[in-house]
């Protein structure tokens, strides 16, 4: 044989070294790919924390304001689960390094570029807000119910960006849950609406 035609031992052992090093690459990126976030998540999670506020806000009021069995359910339901969603997205706010830059519903400032409050899907405005504290009854609970479907549409239409733009794992499945309840709950709101 000529010396061209051999095969160098150390060939097949350049090969195994480079595949075992583009499986180790293969390896560490499927690990990381749960920590991973991008600028959806990130938006993702700013808004929503303020647009949760504002539900909680809402549902805060009923006790006070209504005297319908089924409206009083239903806003308890929608701040003890939007309550906890909101220290999760803070939290994961935090491990990134992301302030909570939205605040409060009121800020209505456009802050560096983002969305300011009112330009948020679903979220209802200071007068919107005085005109349901101001509320009680029958008027409360047709007030309550409209604003917080239009309000639920607007998270629902946050959360599909999330799922179809997000990287972050566990924010894509919130997102997914965020979707799947409020529609519910916006079904129940439109029966409790064509009773009153």
């Amino acid at each position: 044989m000529s010396p061209s035609s051999t095969i160098s031992p150390k060939r097949p052992s350049r090969l195994l070294v480079l595949g075992g090093v583009l499986a180790l690459f293969g390896l560490l990126a499927a690990c990381g790919g749960d920590s991973e976030f991008n600028d959806a998540d990130v938006t993702f999670a700013q808004e929503m924390v303020p647009h949760h506020s504002q539900a909680t806000e809402m549902a805060a009021l009923a006790p006070t304001r209504t005297e319908n069995a089924d409206v009083l359910d239903l806003a308890t339901r929608i701040e003890a689960a939007q309550d906890p969603e909101i220290d999760t997205m803070k939290g994961w706010l935090e491990s990134w390094g992301k302030d909570d830059s939205h605040g409060s519903h009121s800020s209505h400032g456009d802050m560096e570029g983002m969305k300011s409050m009112d330009d948020m899907p679903g979220m209802m405005s200071d007068s919107q807000l005085t005109e349901l504290k101001a509320s009680s009854g029958a008027t409360f609970d047709r007030l309550f119910l409209t604003m917080m479907t239009e309000h639920h549409e607007g998270a629902i239409t946050m959360a599909e960006t999330e799922q179809s733009k997000g990287m972050y794992a566990d924010a894509v499945k919130l997102a997914k849950t965020i979707q799947s309840t409020q529609r519910a709950e916006i079904a129940e709101m439109k029966k409790l609406l064509a009773r009153s």
